[in-house]
């Protein structure tokens, strides 16, 4: 299993190139990092992990400017977002974004994508809660028509453009790998709709994982990379290796930069002994 970090970068943690070259020269694999557009300041929908929104949500960066600098500093980490809230953003433009990176990092962009748990957030940007799911599965068609057509046409019920040009195209192909980032029976069926992986947010105990994984109902080609608190037990990361998870994104605090390499350098201790 390889290991890689899930972070919030802002405007007062770690740069997110020093963070990325930082991450490369101690080994780790990956570097996802979240998005959120805006914090509205009226917000009746909670915070999924519980208590107050924490402080870096309402200063985080554009997770393409940020992936950039991690891209340009780093020759080998692999680089994403973790993830792209999809129903609320404009799919040409996301399109051209994604493979702008994918070019820029020479194909290294993991591509995490998901409905997005602010729903007041999600207003702002005139998408209704039980629209997200039909909006993320029709914005992802139209970029897939992008990404594999010189000249792409799309005409759904959200989506609709004539014969069109959109270059650049991702290095990878068709397209850089696909997570969705969630915990339902709905997310992994999207995943498995889309031929792409799964990027959920790693139970606490051992004992749980069989139970969370029994969703991919043995699909095995679904990969499972999962999302790590910063101390998770060396029990459940086994459990994860033993049930064929590909990765573990471990949850790492938004700090500045003298603490988050303190903090990098626990982390890549007990990797290590876990490998």
């Amino acid at each position: 299993m390889k290991f890689g970090v899930a972070t919030v970068i802002t405007d007062e943690s770690i740069r997110p190139d020093v963070l990325a070259k930082a991450l490369e020269e101690r080994g780790f694999e990956s570097l996802v990092v979240a998005e959120h557009s805006h914090i509205p300041a009226s917000r009746a929908t909670p915070f999924p992990a519980g208590g107050e929104l924490p402080r870096e949500y309402y200063r985080s960066y554009d997770p393409f400017v940020a992936l950039t600098a991690a891209a340009l500093a780093t020759s080998k980490l692999l680089i994403g977002p973790g993830v792209l809230l999809l129903p609320q953003r404009d799919p040409i433009e996301t399109a051209k974004a994604v493979s702008s990176l994918d070019q820029i990092s020479a194909g290294r962009l993991l591509l995490g994508l998901g409905l997005g748990w602010n729903l007041e957030e999600a207003a702002d940007h005139g998408v209704e809660a039980t629209m997200r799911g039909k909006l993320l599965d029709e914005k992802l068609a139209a970029m897939k028509e992008l990404w594999a057509n010189d000249k792409a046409e799309f005409h759904g019920h959200y989506v609709d453009f004539d014969a069109t040009y959109c270059w650049p195209k991702p290095v990878q192909k068709p397209h850089p790998k696909i997570y969705f980032g969630g915990f339902t029976t709905a997310t992994v069926s999207r995943a498995r709709r889309h031929h792409a992986g799964w990027m959920p947010m790693g139970v606490p105990v051992a004992d749980m994982v069989p139970e969370q994984l029994s969703l991919i109902d043995g699909a095995t080609d679904i990969a499972v990379s999962i999302i790590a608190p910063e101390k998770v037990e060396l029990a459940v990361l086994d459990a994860y290796r033993q049930h064929g998870a590909e990765r573990a994104f471990i949850l790492l605090s938004t700090k500045p930069e003298s603490e988050t390499l303190q903090l990098l350098d626990s982390i890549a201790a007990f990797t290590e002994i876990y490998g």
